[in-house]
């Protein structure tokens, strides 16, 4: 099969028959073999429905349904686990994202030896509410990734040869950095396409301030894991290391205080009336719990297999 397309979807009831139908022409005339997996992320429209009549109609339409809404990153996870193409395409079904740049994206796939290919909406229809944001995170997802040539992380049109979504781990909100996270897992030939970007024609944007901020959360839990998830006592270890140490020289000054005073007629003075010996022990006392939590986080460095266990209800 040459592509699987995967469309993640919460309550774009209105907009599937006309995405499906724009996908058929552009498939067909391009001669492409294909499937297309939908994703219903907990809708609660009849979005289900309209999936069910497509897969019918067409043998071709894959679909999974959540019991509930679990979010971008599980659909896509779902959904690069069940893909057979060759090359998969990513897309949102709020129809923002045009088929047509299907044929181009799977030719730099094939042809020019990208593992990774990113839309970049360059000309966006979206309201300032969420274009402003949304320049400020990739400005700072581009640092922290390492990947500067990328200007739109966060689109959701991007192709991928087969063998980097059956490597990489989409979990939480991580679908925002998915080109980090295959650069991670050794897929370093990450390119960019602009792609036309169109104005919503059904429903409302799902974008909100909080998605901005997790955003932020998610990209620091990512670095912090990619440096040191498998090494987490070389934080630890090296923090905990150097407060102990700082907590020892400051007894030896304490200690050294004590006996400066001794020495000079005043043997009654009390080390606990110096406020250096409850700084020198408590930061003993820090240093020693980050030494044992690097410990600890070297037996659970990898997370729970239960991660990603998502409740499926129903799937084509």
């Amino acid at each position: 099969m040459d592509i699987s397309i995967i469309v993640p979807l919460y309550n774009e009831e209105e907009s599937l028959p006309e995405l499906y139908a724009w996908i058929e022409r552009v498939m067909k005339a391009n001669n492409f073999t294909y499937e297309v997996i939908f994703v219903n992320d907990g809708s609660t429209d009849g979005s289900w429905r309209i999936i069910e009549d497509l897969s019918r109609q067409h043998g071709n339409v894959k679909g999974i349904k959540f019991r509930r809404n679990y979010g971008k990153s599980p659909a896509l996870f779902c959904g690069f686990e069940r893909a057979e193409g060759d090359v998969v395409i990513t897309m949102d079904a709020d129809l923002q994202d045009s088929p047509d740049e299907i044929p181009e994206l799977y030719r730099m796939i094939t042809k020019d030896g990208y593992d990774l290919v990113s839309g970049w909406k360059q000309k966006r229809y979206d309201p300032l509410s969420k274009t402003i944001p949304t320049k400020l995170f990739n400005a700072t997802a581009r640092a922290v990734s390492g990947i500067h040539n990328l200007h739109d992380f966060n689109c959701g049109l991007k192709a991928y040869r087969k063998e980097v979504v059956k490597n990489i781990e989409v979990y939480g909100e991580m679908h925002r950095y998915i080109p980090y996270l295959a650069k991670n897992a050794g897929f370093t030939r990450i390119g960019e396409k602009v792609v036309h970007h169109q104005a919503r024609k059904y429903g409302k944007t799902k974008f909100g301030l909080n998605r901005f901020v997790n955003g932020y959360l998610d990209l620091i839990t990512l670095w912090f894991l990619s440096t040191f998830g498998v090494k987490p006592m070389h934080i630890f270890g090296f923090l905990g290391s150097i407060m102990f140490v700082l907590g020892f020289i400051a007894v030896i000054v304490v200690g050294a205080n004590k006996l400066y005073d001794m020495y000079h007629g005043n043997p009654y003075t009390l080390v606990t009336e110096n406020p250096y010996f409850y700084l020198a022990l408590t930061t003993m006392i820090m240093g020693t719990q980050l030494f044992l939590a690097g410990f600890i986080g070297e037996l659970v460095a990898r997370n729970s297999q239960e991660r990603n266990n998502y409740q499926i209800e129903k799937e084509i």
